[in-house]
């Protein structure tokens, strides 16, 4: 992936890091894979293929630097794990994430982009005087598969 690889390395430079293997590849692993909420073990894992003398005290080290600088998200979906994803891409006009659904019998996570609250953040701001600039939306419910058991 030597354009992700240069994209990657762009974006820690302009965010003043010093661009190092592991940061890349927790990048990459993370890009690779959209949609998936990894957490720090299962990064470590995909680094560890690749990178196998890195140390998940230094996935951790990286991965809470990169959150710090919102490269990646840090997520939490109620499932007792804290979650990662690559952030948002620098062309993206506005500071809103993707949404998540969470099916309460298995436990699956679905990604969905459709963002309806767009006319309640201007009632918000217009009637409160209160800017939203971000918000998380977790749903609850059965997904398809559940549903039809």
């Amino acid at each position: 992936m030597p354009d992700n690889q240069d994209m990657f390395k762009k974006l820690l430079k302009k965010n003043g890091l010093k661009v190092t293997t592991q940061r890349v590849a927790i990048l990459e692993v993370l890009s690779s894979r959209p949609g998936k909420h990894l957490t720090a073990e299962e990064i470590y894992d995909f680094v560890k293929k690749k990178y196998p003398d890195i140390g998940l005290a230094t996935v951790y080290r990286t991965i809470q630097v990169l959150s710090d600088l919102n490269l990646i998200d840090k997520l939490n979906l109620d499932d007792g794990y804290v979650r990662y994803e690559i952030g948002k891409k620098d062309n993206e006009d506005n500071g809103h994430h993707h949404h998540h659904l969470i099916c309460l019998d298995c436990g699956s996570i679905f990604s969905f982009q459709d963002d309806l609250l767009e006319a309640l953040e201007e009632h918000i701001e217009e009637t409160l005087g209160f800017k939203v600039v971000d918000h998380e939306v977790k749903l609850y419910g059965h997904c398809k598969k559940c549903l039809e058991k």
